[in-house]
């Protein structure tokens, strides 16, 4: 495959996993689909790091801009431009890696919810890891379901995270070899 082809395929790969990230993200910030919680504060501290729409959204959606464009014919389809795409693709890995640690810390901890009186994370610091444990997952009575719902939105980021991460080092070293040996565009592949 060309490397120009080969970019624009990860580029144009990249951006529905980072609008999934930024979707995901959002989307935690309303356990329960209500708006109280964040505005309370009773938010699971993984949350709020942002790791979804920063990580594993901004800074995998600008570098998918420019690796897309790095493969097309007559614009930075050169030596140069498949450089700055291994740059670019740093850039992205090292997002899609913050996601995925934060994704990571999320699913370990597990929610923050009230139980019983008390708000707290109920999860955390366990023995045991309460994903195995269905029936422990009915300790949060408030908000309801957030259990599953941050199962769900982190299991969502950790999958969409690991596969940036496979995609970015798959164009850091494509962008080496476009470096290298240029992209193949001049010889009428595309």
């Amino acid at each position: 495959m060309c490397t120009g082809r080969c970019s624009r395929f990860i580029g144009s790969s990249l951006y529905p996993l980072a609008f999934i990230s930024i979707i995901c993200n959002i989307i935690l910030f309303f356990p329960g689909w209500e708006t109280s919680y964040a505005k309370d504060g009773y938010l699971t501290v993984e949350v709020k790091y942002m790791g979804g729409l920063v990580g594993g959204g901004l800074m995998v959606l600008i570098p998918a801009f420019h690796i897309n464009v790095t493969g097309k014919k007559g614009c930075c389809a050169n030596r140069c431009g498949m450089f700055l795409s291994i740059l670019f693709a740093a850039i992205g890995l090292a997002g899609a890696l913050y996601s995925f640690a934060v994704a990571m810390l999320g699913l370990i901890n597990g929610p923050y919810c009230k139980v019983i009186l008390i708000w707290k994370t109920p999860f955390k610091d366990r023995d045991f890891s309460y994903l195995n444990h269905h029936d422990m997952w009915s300790q949060c009575t408030e908000p309801k379901n957030v259990v599953e719902f941050n199962v769900g939105l982190f299991g969502t980021l950790l999958v969409t995270s690991s596969l940036q991460v496979v995609l970015c080092a798959i164009q850091m070293i494509n962008g080496l070899f476009g470096c290298l040996c240029g992209t193949c565009i001049d010889k009428g592949v595309v």
